[in-house]
Parts: C-alpha cells; structure tokens; sequence
C-alpha cells in the first residue's frame, strides 16, 4: 500500500536516496529542503513531481510555517523522516542567540513533529536521524549559554533528538512509532565530507536502514527505542538516556525553547 512520507533534508545525500527509494516502491513522498534550487533538482532526481517544501530549519518560525503548508496539503502523513541535520557551520549562533546545532538538529524536527502529529495516524511513524555521536547534553549550552565546539554541540543535540524521541513514544503508547536510528557512522553525505574530510561509505546503507524503520514490520513495536546501524540492532543509547530525571529535564527545555520562539507560537 502506498503511503505518504515527508523527508526532511532531501535535496542530498541519504535523504535524497531514501526519497528516489520509497519513490521507486511507489510511496508518494514530500521533499524538503534549505534551498529552493536544490529542491527543484532533487525533484527532478526522485521523478514523478514529487511535492517540495522549502523552510531553513535554524528559524523555527519557518519549520511552523513548513508544518502549516503540509497540514492545509495533506489530511494525513504516514511517515516523518526527521533527516535534516548539521555538523560543521560558519556561525554556531542564530539570531536569536541559540546554538544553530540544536536548533536545526534538536528542536526544529521536535517543532516539525508536534505539529504534524494530528495527522500522523497511530499506525504511522516518526524516524529520528540520531548518530553514533551521542554526548551528556549541557541543558545551558543548548539554552544559548555558553559555547561548544562543534562535535560536542553536534554530539549532544543528537542525544538531545534520540531522548526526546524516547520520551514522546512514552507520552503516545497508542501510537505512532517513534524511533531514533543511527543510519551508520561516516557514511558519504556532505556533512561527513566537510565534517571529517573522508570520502566516507556507501550511502545506501544508511538510506536502506531509514527505509527499513519507515516500513518493515521489524519496526512496527520499536516505539521509544534506538536502533544502531553500527552494530545492525536495537540497543540502548547514551546512558543518559536512560536517566529519567535527566530526560524530563532534556525534554521540558526543549519544550520551553519552542515555547519562547514567537514564530513557532504563532503557527504550532
């Protein structure tokens, strides 16, 4: 049965795979993308008019407006693959002084997420891009106090995304399946090439892991669980994540950073 999947960061590397994938198997899928010129090229590489939506995801007033346009689209979802994510950076600071880590990697696809779920249905599925990179999360630092560098920014905005995911299949056991995934560590996307200056692996393993966690029955009573590509299995995260203080700590920042951002109160 075909199902309708929203990928975000699909204009390249294992988001643009997995899009021309599902799209192969008969999935409609919606592209999203920073750039309005990769978009259109994307669409082009994935074939059949798929449909494509543009929001830069370091200003969340842009990740509401993108889950607004999806909602007066589309009636239902089946799949969310928060894919969108980034590494290296030339200013580490949005506008509004936040860490554009966790902003584009942490809190944007949280936004993204919450918005939607009124047209996820129970037996659809959230796909967190998380990483093998998982450091303690600096509650502060993610507030916009203090500087990190950027693997530990990074390190931690993916723990920050895997508990968060965690959390809120805890707060939804009816559904949907929300699963963080670990799509396999130096692969060759343009984040591990200006990131680490390797080549990097096969995309396609991570592209068929993700495609895995959005479809196979494998997947289909993860809910709140990691699932390491690494290691080809479910296994925990972090420790930390498995701190329930902490979690609750991780999460109600979150939550309060959304809050306190005008443009996504006024569209979520």
């Amino acid at each position: 049965m075909s199902k309708t999947i929203l990928i975000t960061g699909a204009t390249d590397g294992i988001g643009l795979l997995t899009a021309k994938t599902l799209a192969e198997a008969g999935h409609k899928v919606l592209l999203h993308g920073r750039s309005a010129g990769k978009l259109a090229a994307a669409a082009q590489a994935v074939g059949g008019a798929p449909e494509t939506f543009r929001a830069d995801f370091s200003q969340l007033a842009e990740v509401a407006a993108l889950a607004a346009e999806v909602r007066a689209r589309h009636q239902r979802i089946d799949v969310l693959i928060n894919n969108a994510g980034i590494l290296k950076v030339a200013e580490p600071r949005t506008s509004g002084g936040l860490d554009v880590r966790f902003v584009v990697n942490t809190l944007a696809p949280y936004l993204l997420t919450q918005t939607l779920l009124p047209i996820i249905p129970a037996t659809g599925r959230v796909v967190n891009l998380s990483s093998a990179a998982q450091a303690p999360v600096d509650i502060a630092a993610m507030g916009g106090k203090g500087a990190l560098d950027q693997m530990a920014a990074y390190a931690q905005s993916k723990l920050a995304l895997t508990i968060w995911s965690q959390e809120m299949a805890r707060a939804h056991p009816e559904g949907p399946v929300f699963v963080a995934v670990n799509p396999g560590s130096l692969l060759a996307s343009k984040m591990v090439k200006e990131g680490f200056g390797v080549a990097g692996s096969d995309l396609s393993i991570g592209a068929d892991i993700l495609c895995r966690a959005a479809l196979s029955e494998e997947f289909a009573s993860a809910s709140g669980r990691y699932y390491d590509n690494d290691a080809g299995a479910f296994a925990p995260p972090h420790r930390e994540a498995a701190n329930a203080g902490k979690a609750a700590q991780v999460v109600a920042a979150i939550e309060a950073l959304v809050a306190a951002d005008p443009g996504a109160r006024s569209e979520g």
